[in-house]
């Protein structure tokens, strides 16, 4: 029974350690571009502002050509970096799975259609480090950082769709 016992506290030992908190003041700024096209900042709508409240990193929102880019740094696992659909499901929008796309720099992007009356969007998110790697999804991306430190750039892409 002892063996049992400490096979499940070393299991759960990554979980439950204390990891020491990035400061936030080690955010590097956001980028100038985004796949090839400048970003311009925009001011931070109610609901992000409200949502960077209390969020372990920053929030930013840029224009970038015909699209909306919402960037998250993120420092710390936490269930407040939720997948975009549900956002746009708790403002009314009727949201559509869309298969993953492949980005031109081979990473996997997790889409879905956004439509509010006559507006139709198309949103794509991934998450990725700065070593390379990159989640399509916030759910896997929480599991990995649990056990990692970051950060861990968001990036959310919202566009007019002919849907």
């Amino acid at each position: 029974m002892a063996a049992l016992a400490a096979c499940a506290a070393a299991f759960l030992a990554p979980f439950t350690a204390a990891r020491p908190v990035r400061d936030v003041r080690a955010f590097p700024g956001w980028p100038d571009r985004f796949e090839g096209r400048p970003l311009t900042p925009l001011p931070l709508g109610e609901r992000d502002a409200a949502f960077a409240r209390g969020f372990p990193g920053q929030v930013g929102r840029f224009q970038n050509g015909e699209r909306q880019v919402v960037l998250r740094h993120v420092t710390r696992a936490t269930r407040r970096l939720h997948p975009a659909a549900d956002c746009f499901r708790g403002s009314g929008h009727e949201v559509r799975p869309l298969p993953v796309r492949r980005g031109a720099d081979g990473r996997d992007w997790s889409c879905f259609a956004a439509k509010r009356r006559a507006q139709s969007l198309r949103v794509c998110e991934r998450i990725e480090d700065a070593s390379g790697r990159s989640w399509s999804d916030a759910s896997s991306w929480y599991w990995s950082a649990l056990v990692a430190e970051g950060p861990w750039l968001a990036i959310t892409t919202v566009e007019e769709s002919a849907d």
